[in-house]
């Protein structure tokens, strides 16, 4: 696996998680809100996960596979920020630093996504 220090994808999505991890920290001890928090935890930090585990891809199907996993998951994480957001859990600020974040790694994985599949053809 190569070292998240040389990855630029790898250091935006744990810089990501771990903004996630904090806000969800924030919302569990101060806003009492555990359900919707640990739905944005798990998409949140598990885009940097599938990305790890596609850097340690043991094939181009398994790398395709792995970063189409990630993918998915920031689009899922941008729908619980717009959730939490709209139900006034997390504020405004939170959603402007958090949201274009969340965009841009969804951008960065759909365009590598779309490389590798057409790769295959």
């Amino acid at each position: 696996m190569k070292d998240a220090k040389s990855n630029p994808l790898a250091q935006k999505s744990y810089s990501f998680a771990l903004q996630i991890v904090l806000i969800c920290k924030s919302l569990m001890n101060e806003k009492k809100e555990f359900i919707l928090s640990k739905q944005l935890l798990r998409s949140g930090t598990s885009i940097g996960a599938n990305i790890a585990e596609a850097n340690g891809a043991i094939s181009t199907s398994d790398f395709s596979a792995k970063i189409s996993i990630a993918y998915k998951e920031s689009l899922e994480t941008k729908y619980w920020l717009s959730m939490l957001k709209d139900a006034e859990y997390i504020s405004h600020e939170d959603i402007e630093r958090l949201h274009p974040l969340a965009d841009e790694l969804s951008r960065i994985l759909f365009s590598i996504l779309k490389s590798t599949r057409l790769k295959k053809i």
